[in-house]
């Protein structure tokens, strides 16, 4: 957790877990709430914003998921000099395909301290890795292994999805390091409709042999044209 440092405490608990619940290149921002602290009218100077990193999945981005927060932060009672510890769980509903870099501010969430406005808890959406993808704006990157015998002759593989599914590529072509098929439709969902999806792009390692026999070297030789 990170903060504009202030006089205020940091108030952040540990996250209470998650269910299933713009433009897509970049970041946004939205209040989750807003209220002025108990106790009275605040005044004096605001203290800095408390920013604290929110990870989520790839899965939960394309479903929409629902984060629970704990703070404990001080109160003010209505003497307007003493305060008392509170515990309260903040809500952030993330909306399908929000980007990495979105933040949900809510206002004046902080400590509440005599002669200061209470600072503003903000958090910031983080995507956490992904043992398989990666995300590029509304578009995930899959890398597929294949061999050089697979990527020169021809294979079809099967992609993984992140709705747990599998679609069967074909390989006809010779493939490059470089290239890049597109599955149209099975990326994330566009921030600003979200009924539309980004695509899945694959790339390749392609895996070359350690060895190779005389006789193999020579069938290459003689089979490869003379400009590969």
């Amino acid at each position: 957790c990170r903060r504009r440092h202030g006089p205020g405490r940091d108030p952040f608990g540990v996250p209470m877990g998650g269910r299933p619940g713009a433009n897509p290149f970049r970041s946004q921002s939205f209040t989750a709430g807003a209220r002025p602290g108990s106790g009275g009218k605040a005044h004096g100077r605001q203290d800095p914003a408390i920013e604290h990193d929110l990870h989520v999945t790839l899965e939960e981005v394309l479903r929409g998921c629902t984060k629970k927060m704990k703070i404990s932060r001080k109160v003010m009672l209505p003497d307007g000099r003493t305060t008392k510890r509170e515990e309260k769980v903040l809500t952030i509903n993330v909306k399908p395909g929000w980007k990495a870099g979105t933040k949900i501010t809510f206002q004046r969430e902080g400590d509440q301290l005599p002669g200061t406005i209470p600072a503003d808890i903000v958090f910031i959406i983080r995507d956490k890795p992904h043992p398989q993808f990666k995300r590029e704006g509304a578009d995930i990157r899959y890398t597929a292994r294949i061999t050089l015998k697979q990527a020169l002759c021809g294979v079809t593989i099967e992609v993984p999805t992140l709705t747990k599914g599998k679609i069967s590529l074909p390989l006809k072509d010779i493939i490059k390091p470089t290239t890049v098929k597109r599955i149209q439709g099975q990326g994330l969902p566009y921030p600003k409709d979200p009924t539309k999806r980004g695509d899945l792009l694959v790339g390749f390692d392609i895996q070359f042999p350690e060895h190779l026999t005389e006789s193999a070297r020579q069938i290459l030789w003689d089979t490869l044209p003379p400009h590969v």
